[in-house]
């Protein structure tokens, strides 16, 4: 494993005002991620991990403490600095998929290379190759409402990978999805992993939370453990094609 760090945050904390009420979703939190790393966080309602994710996703910024990504010090970024950071090198995935509902699977996937600035024929080339990678380079043309769950998923997927970010961040990915359909989708984020990526899954669930190499709880805020997975749980299915990108 390459040990370079991607993620490096130091003593972050947040807190929100709602009135006179003062809630420190945050407290003190220090957290190191490298490169090519399949980590977990989990814990209950409350914990923080929701805010944590939103952190690194550079999509909410710390009160306090520092937040080096890449290098980058990203903690005191205005907003568009940050939507700048977001889209060169984080990939989202959502638990309810975030599909444009008029466009065409093709269209959602170059989505992120609009704002990036490639032209059009370069992103359409981009987004069919991400297609072709989750196992659906036949289904290019159709819409996100005649594609099942499991398929809008997939689109998902290929958009976060279309960029080629440092970062795949996947927000209860299974989330909306039956066990078959969950197990597929899994399969395809080990192959993202072994591909070379690093991956960070945000789940409630120990099942989806055992695929990772790595599990970090939180608890109140706070980082409650921090272990390597001894018991990862391997998947392959035979029905998707993700190829691995040449290094």
């Amino acid at each position: 494993m390459d040990n370079k760090v991607v993620i490096a945050i130091r003593d972050i904390s947040k807190v929100y005002r709602m009135g006179a009420e003062v809630i420190k979703a945050l407290k003190s939190v220090s957290l190191d991620i490298n490169h090519n790393e399949y980590v977990a966080l989990m814990g209950p309602s409350g914990s923080g991990k929701s805010t944590l994710m939103n952190i690194l996703g550079c999509l909410d910024s710390p009160s306090t403490g520092s937040y080096i990504l890449n290098n980058i010090d990203v903690s005191r970024m205005d907003d568009g600095d940050l939507a700048e950071v977001r889209n060169k090198q984080i990939g989202f995935i959502f638990q309810t998929f975030n599909l444009l509902p008029r466009l065409s699977s093709l269209d959602n996937v170059a989505l992120p290379l609009v704002y990036a600035g490639i032209s059009k024929n370069q992103r359409r080339d981009k987004a069919a190759e991400a297609l072709n990678k989750v196992g659906l380079g036949d289904r290019m043309s159709h819409k996100p409402n005649e594609l099942s769950g499991g398929q809008r998923q997939r689109v998902a997927i290929a958009r976060a990978l279309v960029n080629n970010p440092s970062i795949i961040l996947a927000d209860e990915p299974t989330g909306n999805l039956d066990t078959k359909t969950s197990i597929e989708i899994m399969s395809i984020f080990e192959d993202i992993h072994n591909a070379g990526n690093t991956v960070i899954l945000v789940t409630h669930e120990p099942d989806i939370a055992d695929h990772a190499h790595r599990i970090v709880r939180l608890r109140d805020g706070l980082i409650e453990s921090d272990e390597i997975n001894t018991n990862i749980i391997k998947v392959s299915d035979p029905n998707h094609h993700y190829k691995t990108k040449e290094v």
